[in-house]
């Protein structure tokens, strides 16, 4: 069979075209994540109101994730990703020519459904062209470009904020991610694997419930759920405890601030190996410690400990994350696909409820507020991390 290998030609140009792929999707996604407090000045909104600006995105990504999957299985992988990331790379730009408010939201939740194309589609990509022996290496290329793009995103617009304005930002990423698009419709080789079935809604809804009726997979999704709620919701909201007094901080500086998330590059790597020589278990533990230790470092008013705090909350995070996400493809007797996705959905999802609501915390009683809700987010992910330990061994599912 003709695989791509590591080394050929062909394997080089299909893994910056998703590399390229990765960074569009979660530079555009990410991208208003530091324009809350411009948000708030320009258009007269809460804070809680204006992270809606990436909540209803991640919302919306949530449930799209279930549908791009599926429709990739029938009508092909790089048309689905060329599509979505040309159509997010569009919206973007006309992000900064909205009127209100409502209009930018109704733009961002369009955004939400079209980004969806492809982290459900590049994964599936990898996996049937690229040869079993270079995939981890493929792999590990395509999610950095995932979280290289979200870092991205959040530094362009920080600092074109500051030289600009944030429309023009939004106008300078916009257009950057239509050359990239280009790039990536080159360079990625056409699918020689591919196999088209026919959409089945109805074996595809099956097998959904199947993986909910499993507990340990209902423990991982809640976890999911709740580190990314509360992990967003730190991000969400720092940049205004940054921009106010005793910090005073600017905008290009808030956003660099967001360079920490490369220790999450490395954690989740870390993290794997070591639950593959210590057991998931003990890791996971551990990792949401980690990050809860983290959270209360960020308390202190001095600067140095809060940005330490973010350092180490950002590494128990991706760590926990990489450990739990693997453990859902172990648990997942079939259909591992769709318990991917369905993690995936809770993860997103989660990023939506949670990042509004910490909003909520914040206008209500400040830092600590939000400290506070981020706290039970995590003692709640730990409960059910203890959980299906209890659940693993009992079961002897290790």
């Amino acid at each position: 069979m003709n695989y791509l290998q590591k080394g050929t030609k062909e394997f080089t140009l299909a893994n910056l075209a998703l590399f390229a792929a990765g960074f569009i999707t979660f530079s555009n996604l990410y991208i208003t994540q530091p324009l809350f407090p411009q948000f708030s000045e320009t258009f007269g909104v809460t804070p809680a109101m204006a992270s809606l600006s990436l909540s209803l995105s991640t919302g919306v990504l949530s449930v799209a994730l279930l549908l791009f999957g599926s429709l990739s299985e029938s009508w092909g992988r790089k048309k689905l990703m060329s599509i979505s990331i040309f159509a997010a790379s569009i919206l973007t730009v006309f992000l900064a020519f909205v009127p209100s408010f409502e209009t930018l939201l109704l733009l961002r939740m369009l955004q939400g459904f079209v980004f969806a194309g492809v982290p459900a589609i590049a994964m599936a990509y990898l996996g049937e062209e690229v040869d079993p022996k270079s995939l981890g290496i493929a792999m590990g290329l395509y999610i950095s470009g995932n979280s290289i793009g979200g870092l991205s995103g959040r530094i362009i617009m920080g600092t074109m904020n500051d030289l600009f304005s944030w429309r023009m930002g939004l106008i300078f990423t916009g257009l950057l991610s239509l050359l990239i698009c280009l790039y990536f419709v080159w360079a990625l080789p056409p699918s020689k694997h591919f196999i088209p079935k026919k959409l089945e809604i109805k074996a595809l809804a099956k097998s959904l419930v199947h993986q909910l009726k499993d507990p340990g997979l209902l423990c991982l999704f809640g976890i999911s759920f709740m580190l990314m709620g509360g992990f967003v919701t730190l991000y969400n909201y720092i940049s205004y405890k940054l921009l106010e007094p005793p910090y005073n901080l600017s905008n290009t500086v808030v956003g660099w601030i967001f360079i920490v998330y490369l220790v999450g590059t490395f954690s989740s790597t870390w993290f794997g190996s070591l639950s593959d020589k210590y057991g998931r278990q003990k890791v996971l533990l551990t990792g949401i410690a980690i990050m809860f230790s983290g959270t209360l470092l960020t308390l202190p008013i001095n600067l140095v400990i809060k940005i330490i705090g973010i350092v180490v909350f950002t590494f128990g995070f991706f760590g926990s994350h990489s450990t739990a996400s693997g453990w859902v493809s172990v648990r997942a007797e079939k259909d591992r696909a769709q318990a991917s996705s369905l993690y995936l959905f809770a993860y997103y999802f989660g990023s939506s409820i949670g990042g509004t609501t910490g909003g909520l915390f914040w206008s209500c009683w400040g830092w600590y507020g939000v400290i506070a809700f981020i706290s039970a987010c995590i003692v709640t992910a730990f409960t059910l991390a203890v959980t299906i330990v209890l659940l693993t061994r009992k079961a002897r599912k290790f």
